[in-house]
């Protein structure tokens, strides 16, 4: 097989790995119920999302709140999500005047209370900061969702509810959170705000 065969062989296992680890991540369908119902649940008793996660991670944290605070699919009022991985100024102040592990809790500290729902994302689910902050947020009181690998790791024994993708790879992981965030946000929007049924 020639150069441009062997790449195109390449092409087609990766789409169809991908696509294996999203079918299969229909198994956590009860759980990913369970997070979205927690979600709107808060955003009705006035509360608000907050994520974290490092790297990939952090940027799906980002995505979430962006897609909660504007929009999905729909025309609706913005809702209060906030991701903790966006403050360059803060992240770096907590991690040089106290440590890299601390740059979450300490925004935790100042931003999330009983009733909020606190979205944790990591791929191992052993993050240390990830771990620490999501220990302090359910400790204050928030319902804790966390968005995982196959394994969980230790963030499974913190959560409320531990998304898992169930692979093993960091890149199939990383698909699998960019649907589960397309997924939670649809149901969030249809649950908050149900299209009016034209007669």
């Amino acid at each position: 097989m020639n150069r441009s065969g062997k790449m195109r062989e390449k092409i087609v296992a990766l789409l169809w790995e991908s696509s294996r680890t999203l079918r299969d991540l229909a198994s956590e369908s009860a759980d990913i119920e369970r997070a979205a119902a927690a979600m709107a649940r808060c955003f009705r008793r006035k509360g608000k999302v907050v994520s974290f996660g490092n790297g990939g991670s952090a940027a799906d944290a980002q995505h979430l709140a962006a897609e909660l605070c504007g929009r999905f699919e729909r025309e609706r009022k913005g809702l209060p999500a906030v991701a903790l991985t966006t403050n360059t100024s803060a992240i770096t102040a907590i991690a040089n005047d106290y440590d890299y592990d601390q740059i979450f809790v300490r925004q935790v500290e100042g931003f999330v209370g009983r009733g909020d729902v606190a979205v944790a994302i990591s791929t191992s689910g052993n993050s240390a900061n990830v771990l620490a902050a999501a220990k302090l947020a359910k400790k204050r009181g928030a319902f804790i969702v966390a968005w995982t690998g196959r394994s969980g790791g230790k963030l499974k024994s913190v959560a409320d509810v531990c998304l898992r993708v169930p692979s093993d790879r960091t890149a199939r992981i990383q698909e699998g959170h960019l649907a589960l965030l397309h997924t939670l946000c649809s149901l969030v929007e249809e649950d908050l705000f149900p299209r009016t049924k034209r007669r």
